[in-house]
């Protein structure tokens, strides 16, 4: 079994998410779509205390580039579409046979909550085929243009509670009927999903096991490296029904195969995984250390989504406190971690005041084993200032919050 340094596991992951310090395309359409290619996903998050979760996302691997090449590739091109991955994501539209299989899953769910949906819907068929008729004949249409035509309130813990159009309307997407056709100030119209694919959209019904195959490998491929259970938690989170029986199929046919991670001399506990196809980059990874490079990772990234895995591979405890009161909260509002080389060294607690145009960073943390130097301290400050060009601001303001021995990095 071949053994992989945990060293050596964190640069093949994150040069499988495209963080790693190599040669950055250039940050067009083509760029973005090879890089969802990459991924797997772009998740989507309403927060914008600094700038939406996807947009981070990208500029964390790109650089700045201009949003219109996104918008383009979902609105006009159609290459990229909206629909549920690891949560609410922008997902490729040649991997539609795998979301469409999801699509169909909603509609025969046996789960209670999904027998509770189909129940409530039934009950609910003048306003689902209100929505449906309006949308067929005017669309695409915003939420707000529906009226609330439900005979059967919809009632739920969370903030759907009674929100019936939008139940509706959650419902006809998770099952395919409708997609995001575009988005105006934030708001999502829908439409017919006919009218939203483009007719070279792949449309094949694949059985369960096939699309478990192929979302397992993507999910892997994106991970670099990982166990079953991180598998399941990545690309299409918690959709692989019988993964053990895939994986090992995947193994007797080469595709994939075992591997040990090794730290400080004792192997990772499970049986971790990498892909044919990603052990060139390993030979290169072993054979060269790769340039430094120093980013800010929305928390929504693709790379630390999965909150164990970061905390068993980079040794970095993230929790958002979004919705931790202020006086409670131990970092702050939206933190982004610092990624440099191939480790997590700390997070900034940032806001965004578009008004006056100023980045404001509240405090600067350090990890207890980062490198406290000069140096250091400058590439962090590099990573701020190109974030802050992606925002359009013109000024940076830095709380009192910095770690000793970065401060004369951020005074120069």
């Amino acid at each position: 079994m071949r053994t992989l340094s945990l060293t050596n596991a964190r640069r093949l992951s994150i040069a499988r998410q495209g963080l790693d310090g190599g040669t950055r395309a250039k940050p067009d359409a083509r760029a973005m779509l090879d890089l969802v290619r990459q991924i797997g996903c772009l998740q989507l998050d309403p927060t914008s205390a600094v700038a939406r979760s996807h947009l981070l996302v990208l500029w964390s691997r790109l650089g700045v580039f201009d949003s219109a090449d996104l918008d383009h590739l979902l609105w006009n091109e159609r290459h990229l579409f909206e629909y549920w991955a690891h949560a609410a994501s922008i997902v490729l539209t040649e991997d539609y046979p795998i979301h469409h299989h999801q699509m169909r899953s909603y509609r025969t769910s046996t789960s209670n909550w999904g027998q509770r949906v189909r129940k409530w819907v039934e009950e609910n068929r003048v306003l689902r085929d209100h929505i449906l008729s309006e949308i067929r004949a005017n669309g695409p249409l915003p939420s707000k243009y529906f009226e609330d035509k439900s005979e059967a309130d919809w009632y739920s813990s969370g903030w759907t509670s009674r929100r019936n159009v939008s139940q509706m309307l959650g419902y006809l997407w998770d099952v395919g009927e409708i997609l995001v056709a575009t988005r105006k100030s934030g708001h999502r119209y829908w439409d017919l999903a006919e009218r939203c694919l483009p007719e070279w959209t792949p449309r094949d019904e694949l059985p369960t096991h096939e699309v478990v195959r192929l979302a397992a490998q993507k999910s892997l491929r994106a991970l670099g490296v990982g166990t079953l259970r991180q598998i399941q938690q990545h690309y299409t989170r918690s959709r692989y029904p019988g993964l053990p029986q895939v994986m090992a199929e995947l193994e007797r046919e080469g595709l994939v195969q075992q591997v040990a991670v090794v730290r400080k001399g004792k192997a990772l506990t499970g049986n971790w995984y990498i892909h044919r196809d990603d052990l060139a980059l390993l030979d290169q990874i072993e054979a060269s250390e790769p340039p430094p490079r120093t980013t800010l990772l929305s928390p929504f990234d693709n790379l630390i989504c999965d909150r164990a895995r970061t905390e068993l591979l980079w040794d970095f405890d993230y929790r958002i406190e979004i919705y931790v009161p202020k006086d409670k909260r131990k970092y702050g509002y939206f933190v982004l971690p610092i990624l440099h080389g191939e480790r997590l060294i700390g997070r900034i607690d940032p806001l965004m005041d578009r008004r006056s145009k100023t980045l404001h960073v509240h405090n600067v943390y350090a990890e207890a084993d980062a490198p406290l130097n000069r140096e250091t301290g400058r590439a962090v400050v590099g990573a701020i200032e190109s974030l802050a060009g992606f925002l359009g601001a013109e000024r940076i303001a830095y709380g009192e919050n910095i770690p000793k021995g970065w401060k004369g990095a951020f005074r120069d």
